[in-house]
């Protein structure tokens, strides 16, 4: 639209200031474009867990419960952490 009003070397000289931010900001957006199609998918557990499906029915279910205890406990180890850190805030907070 202006490039009839400047002059080449100033032309030049623009481009070679924002340059570098622009082709920063091109790759985050195409690394983002990448990450999105990924998330898009979703994890599929097989590709970690398949080797459980070797193991006869019994040991299977013995994973399958470990595993879910596991997550149980992460679960309610996080609830702990929440609820002390919101009675350390209450008791913090004198007024309340």
């Amino acid at each position: 639209m202006f490039d009839y009003f400047l002059p080449q070397s100033l032309r030049n000289f623009v481009d070679s200031i924002f340059s570098p931010p622009l082709s920063f900001l091109q790759l985050a957006r195409s690394y983002l474009n990448n990450a999105s199609l990924v998330a898009g998918h979703g994890i599929s557990l097989n590709n970690y867990f398949g080797f459980f499906g070797y193991l006869p029915p019994s040991m299977q279910a013995v994973i399958n419960s470990l595993l879910a205890s596991i997550v149980l406990l992460a679960v309610l180890q996080l609830v702990k952490v929440i609820m002390r850190m919101y009675f350390a805030f209450k008791d913090g907070a004198k007024w309340w």
